[in-house]
């Protein structure tokens, strides 16, 4: 096993903190202490804090986008990825200092439209939009771009009672509800 390159450690520290706090409250000299690394080496790898956030979030769109395509390459028929993907979130929310979802929060903390870090969640949203589509066109929904809207709202809102509300019950009520979205725009029942 490799030890991690400088700009991985880099990131991994930023991960860390960003996850534990929030992006805006930690500042690159943060990043550059906890990686153990010099300014100079970091700004060599990121031009900027922006630029680290964005690798940020790309990895962790990245790392998602790897769970799914594994499930896919497994054999996952579309209903069984969508339930993974619901007791992902609900598994998410319900972890010990959870703070939200990345993505959201990114968002809320990047408001301004047109700034790259806010360019890197709409290319989260576009994907998971697109890839729930997908696996509801498979379960032969009707509308299946609408009813991912439904349930991307859905989501959205359980990774916020996860953070403000009591995560106990999110992933079974994230599961329960999803189920009934897409059996009302759907012909034949879900599999069991």
């Amino acid at each position: 096993m490799t030890a991690p390159s400088v700009r991985e450690r880099i990131l991994a520290s930023a991960t860390h903190l960003f996850d534990a706090t929030s992006i805006r409250s930690v500042s690159a000299d943060r990043v550059i202490a906890d990686a153990g690394t010099t300014k100079v080496t970091f700004y060599r790898h990121f031009r900027s804090k922006d630029h680290l956030v964005v690798a940020y979030l790309e990895e962790q769109l990245r790392l998602l986008q790897e769970a799914v395509d594994h499930e896919r390459a497994e054999g996952a028929d579309a209903c069984a990825v969508l339930l993974r993907l619901a007791a992902a979130n609900g598994d998410a929310a319900c972890r010990p200092g959870f703070r939200g979802c990345t993505f959201i929060n990114a968002a809320a903390e990047y408001p301004a439209e047109g700034n790259p870090v806010r360019d890197a969640v709409e290319q989260y949203r576009r994907w998971l939009h697109a890839v729930v589509t997908e696996l509801l066109t498979e379960l032969a929904v009707e509308g299946p771009g609408v009813v991912a809207d439904q349930l991307i709202m859905l989501r959205d809102g359980a990774m916020v009672h996860g953070f403000m509300g009591d995560p106990a019950g999110v992933a079974g009520s994230l599961t329960t509800a999803g189920r009934a979205i897409i059996s009302a725009h759907r012909r034949a029942p879900l599999p069991a």
